[in-house]
């Protein structure tokens, strides 16, 4: 059996992705080991939030680029993810197996197949006058040339403001033109590469998204929220992840638990109706198969072992 090079696993959130990633690799005898594509599970110690792989799971497939980023800072962005996948994917190669990246995050998948928006090359000098600007002129500079920019950068992220006002100078086209026409880039799948999508109704996956939330909480969620806080205040990255905002705005008394599940679900149904706006995009991919069957179910792996050859 040929086996493929790379399998892509792509799908909204609570919709079967890593469920279905094992099941593959199980079936791929050894031969198979797991890139993750989340940007939040990047992150040690948070574990229950993220539907990080358990232990056992990990020790039963190999898995990549899980925790290996701190929580407290910042830094670690999408082009050191980007390289650090093809880096993975590569040694996986090398040893003959076949790589299963599971993509959790799009802008990641996005990045891996169409490459980066890479812009034009930084002026030092105009940098450096920039950063004699405090934040709120900075921001408030941003909003005026592009204001979807600044809506979506955080208004205490010098990089990104300086970056953003940077390419508008150079080339005269807001950074949201620049990256709204590196999205409207048909993404391809590299020669050998199969991609495995998964896009149930907004039903079922609202009910899946609910039972794990609920789950999640079962787990130990708020005790993880807890412990990662007493440590340090997390990175602007971090302390945005779905659930982590929600149970330290808890734990600091800000709102009550109910409130917090209740407000969980509703931004994680969210995110997945994002998701699913972006997967749209992928699923005219050629060489890729998709399943809307509700999510996780064993009909679902048994469609994408015969489509794959397995």
């Amino acid at each position: 059996m040929d086996l493929p090079r790379v399998i892509l696993i792509l799908g909204p959130t609570a919709s079967g992705k890593s469920a279905l990633a094992l099941a593959l690799a199980s079936q791929l005898l050894n031969r198979a080991e797991i890139v993750t594509a989340d940007s939040m599970q990047i992150y040690r110690g948070m574990d229950v939030g993220t539907a990080k792989p358990t232990p056992a799971e990990q020790a039963l497939v190999p898995h990549h680029l899980i925790d290996v980023a701190s929580p407290y800072e910042e830094g670690y962005t999408v082009e050191n993810w980007l390289t650090d996948a093809h880096t993975a994917i590569a040694s996986v190669a090398q040893r003959g197996r076949t790589a299963i990246v599971v993509g959790g995050t799009n802008l990641y998948v996005q990045a891996l197949l169409s490459g980066l928006f890479e812009g034009p090359v930084a002026d030092e000098g105009l940098r450096a006058q920039l950063r004699t600007q405090s934040l709120e002129q900075l921001h408030a500079q941003l909003t005026r040339i592009d204001l979807a920019a600044a809506q979506r950068i955080h208004r205490n992220d010098q990089r990104r403001i300086i970056r953003a006002i940077e390419v508008f100078t150079l080339t005269g086209i807001t950074l949201t033109d620049h990256q709204q026409q590196w999205n409207a880039r048909g993404p391809t799948l590299p020669q050998g590469w199969r991609c495995c999508g998964l896009l149930p109704d907004p039903v079922s996956n609202s009910s899946a998204i609910n039972l794990r939330v609920k789950a999640m909480m079962a787990s130990g969620f708020l005790d993880e929220v807890r412990r990662l806080t007493m440590v340090g205040s997390l990175g602007r990255q971090a302390s945005e992840a779905v659930g982590y905002r929600e149970l330290s705005q808890h734990v600091r008394g800000e709102a009550t638990l109910d409130d917090a599940f209740e407000s969980i679900k509703v931004r994680t149904r969210k995110l997945a109706r994002q998701q699913r706006t972006w997967l749209r995009r992928f699923a005219h991919i050629e060489g890729s198969n998709w399943s809307t069957d509700p999510c996780g179910n064993e009909k679902t792996i048994i469609f994408f072992q015969s489509v794959l050859g397995l």
